[in-house]
């Protein structure tokens, strides 16, 4: 094991963080660097500035590349541009080949070393014949990532019951298992279209109050008596 100094980055607004090999960049929260990856060169934004950490198998770790520069943005403005017009082409193929698969979402790596095509199904898709199609079109190595109803819905994004955006696609890095007794345990109805996010899962806001539930029910699933305090409560643009 070796003490090295790496940089936590996310490639999402509210995407996994990843540690990377800092090399004597020195970054700071907010700031875009490119980082290597498997898939190629790609722009990440940095969340944990450099920290030491020790690595048990340096082999297994990539490296930061340099800050981001006025290229890099450009070269990411024009993927971005580009990326619907490669989505559209995927989904025209996708029904050619009679692929029983939703198309979410197209997304280059910087240097477009390869085009990532993200998509839902129920099942295995055999898209082999679909890959050797883009990969004639577009002139760059294809991947096809199958991921689940919770992954796809915090890469789409939207609006909940509640009327504001995901928890998932804004601030949520990562999933927790909810479970239905959270939700009896906050004496909540136990209707599906009531506790169930856009993603047809229970939704991860039941796991907010899990601890302060926990607390105030007994071993034997009566509610315990609760001491509360005067306090004072402020409007903050909806949220109290």
């Amino acid at each position: 094991m070796k003490e090295i100094e790496v940089t936590g980055v996310a490639f999402k607004p509210a995407g996994k963080i990843y540690d990377f090999l800092s090399c004597g960049i020195e970054t700071k929260h907010g700031e875009h660097v490119v980082v290597e990856t498997e898939k190629g060169e790609d722009i990440a934004a940095v969340i944990l500035s450099p920290r030491p950490m020790i690595i048990k198998n340096m082999d297994e770790m990539k490296k930061v590349v340099r800050k981001a520069t006025e290229e890099d943005y450009a070269r990411r403005a024009k993927n971005i541009e580009e990326e619907p017009a490669a989505f559209a082409e995927c989904k025209e193929l996708v029904v050619k080949h009679g692929l029983d698969m939703k198309l979410l979402k197209a997304e280059y790596t910087l240097d477009r070393s390869k085009l990532t095509f993200f998509f839902t199904s129920d099942g295995r898709v055999d898209f082999r014949a679909l890959v050797r199609d883009l990969a004639r079109v577009f002139r760059t190595r294809i991947e096809m990532r199958q991921v689940g109803v919770r992954d796809a819905t915090k890469m789409l994004g939207g609006f909940g019951l509640c009327g504001k955006e995901f928890c998932c696609s804004t601030f949520l890095r990562k999933f927790d298992n909810i479970s239905i007794k959270m939700a009896k345990d906050q004496n909540l109805i136990l209707n599906p279209t009531k506790i169930s996010g856009v993603c047809g899962r229970l939704m991860c806001c039941l796991l907010y109050e899990k601890e302060s539930y926990s607390g105030i029910i007994d071993e034997n699933g009566n509610t315990a008596k609760v001491e509360f305090t005067l306090g004072k409560a402020e409007d903050e643009g909806g949220n109290i």
